[in-house]
């Protein structure tokens, strides 16, 4: 289907990497959009061509209501009262996902979930690029979809959040994926989990082959008629499974590979192995280039990554760590007699983080709350609980305690934008702290 974007007034809402993407997308089509931001000094402002109508501060009631077609970025809520009565009206409100989706000529890989997302999508593009595909991987990890038209492709890969799968009706993924489903972004949804869910789903829709969790989702199975394949338990089609020291990923009854023997760390690790490999089987890409990279992939930064190994300390940055369930999966990763050092807070975007208290009773563990919201998760478990109001002061507080045998572990479960531009600026003030402080 051809869409056609001429002669309609159309809005962009979002002067960030997606909305710079947006912008440059309709120029090459000869068609100039407007374009507001809810900032009063959005970070790439200075990126917007000119001739450029904006307007910042402000999403402006006229402009949003005489558009066409409205494209908004994800970090503004599809759920304020203008776009509602934008969308009451008739107007078009669709992602840049949408856009990407409607031009993409190759096939697609969408992945979803709470947690494993960028692992999974970095470890299907090394698949994939070793068996000799060209290869573009956008979306949620860092990359617009919209740039990579810019070069042919034989394969797409998209990591999608909740966030940018609000306003798509049209993608046709080849395989689609919600790896797991937890509490999260819940200060985004009016309706809460289910309506965080409900959209997380919503990958499958278009979806010509579906991954299932079944130890999630296995009541999705009933309501579609499509292709499945499943993990996540032992009677799906991949599993993990534990024998004596070694731990295996199984496809029907039959070792695949011996991960307990790669570079993978941690249990949460392997599942993204295991759906990788399901993914690149479907695809049919040489089973022994899949097991190559596996077998040699290193966690990314910022996710559960070891930064410093000194005189028997370990400092674990998980800082990509931004809701309960990471911090909870990141704590069953630990494996010490020592003491762990938790540095948990920021903003913890509503989430109930009573769901850590039984866990974080039973471990061996100093807890240093932090940020916005540290106060109130100190309260959580009080007798092991401190709060400090930033991440620093935290460390060199426990840089003073720590002894041989312990674990000092960033892994934060909430956002970093209360103190800082992202996880990745939060992680890189852990490792730097580290080093000088160990």
């Amino acid at each position: 289907m051809s869409y056609k974007y001429s002669g309609k007034k159309i809005l962009i809402l979002g002067i960030g990497l997606t909305g710079i993407s947006c912008i440059n997308f309709f120029l090459k089509k000869g068609i100039t959009p407007k374009i507001i931001d809810e900032s009063k000094n959005p970070d790439c402002l200075y990126k917007l061509p000119k001739n450029i109508q904006y307007k910042l501060g402000i999403l402006e009631k006229k402009w949003i209501l005489e558009s066409d077609l409205i494209i908004i970025s994800p970090g503004i809520s599809s759920f304020k009262p203008i776009l509602i009565e934008a969308k009451i009206l008739g107007i078009e409100i669709i992602s840049d996902i949408e856009l990407f989706s409607r031009e993409a000529k190759a096939p697609i890989i969408s992945i979803t979930g709470t947690n494993g997302k960028s692992t999974v999508a970095t470890m299907i593009k090394n698949i994939a690029e070793q068996s000799e595909y060209k290869v573009g991987l956008g979306g949620n990890i860092g990359f617009p979809a919209l740039e990579m038209l810019e070069k042919k492709n034989d394969l797409y890969i998209l990591e999608l959040s909740s966030f940018q799968l609000e306003n798509i009706i049209s993608l046709k993924s080849k395989i689609a994926v919600v790896l797991n489903i937890k509490e999260d972004h819940l200060d985004r949804y009016p309706k809460g989990f289910k309506q965080y869910k409900k959209i997380k789903l919503s990958i499958y829709n278009n979806a010509e082959t579906c991954l299932i969790n079944l130890k999630e989702n296995n009541f999705f199975l009933k309501k579609q008629n499509k292709k499945y394949i499943t993990f996540g338990t032992n009677n799906s089609d991949y599993y993990i499974n534990n024998e004596k020291s070694n731990i295996f990923l199984y496809y029907k009854n039959k070792k695949v590979l011996d991960v307990s023997k790669t570079s993978l760390y941690g249990y949460q690790n392997y599942n993204n192995a295991l759906v990788s490999l399901a993914i690149a089987d479907v695809m049919n890409f040489p089973r022994d280039k899949s097991k190559k990279i596996l077998s040699t992939f290193i966690n990314l930064p910022h996710r559960f990554q070891i930064v410093r190994r000194c005189n028997n300390i370990s400092w674990i940055n998980d800082s990509k760590s931004t809701n309960v369930n990471s911090t909870q999966i990141a704590l069953e990763n630990i494996n010490t007699q020592g003491t762990i050092w938790l540095l948990l807070g920021g903003d913890k975007k509503s989430a109930n983080f009573n769901i850590l208290k039984n866990c974080l009773e039973k471990l061996k563990i100093r807890i240093y709350c932090f940020g916005k919201d540290g106060m109130n998760i100190s309260k959580i478990c009080q007798k092991k609980s401190i709060y400090v109001h930033d991440l620093k002061t935290a460390m060199i507080l426990i840089s003073k305690k720590v002894k041989s045998g312990d674990v000092v572990l960033l892994s934060p479960g909430c956002s970093s934008k209360d103190q800082f531009n992202n996880f990745e600026e939060r992680g890189n003030l852990f490792i730097t702290l580290s080093k000088e402080l160990s």
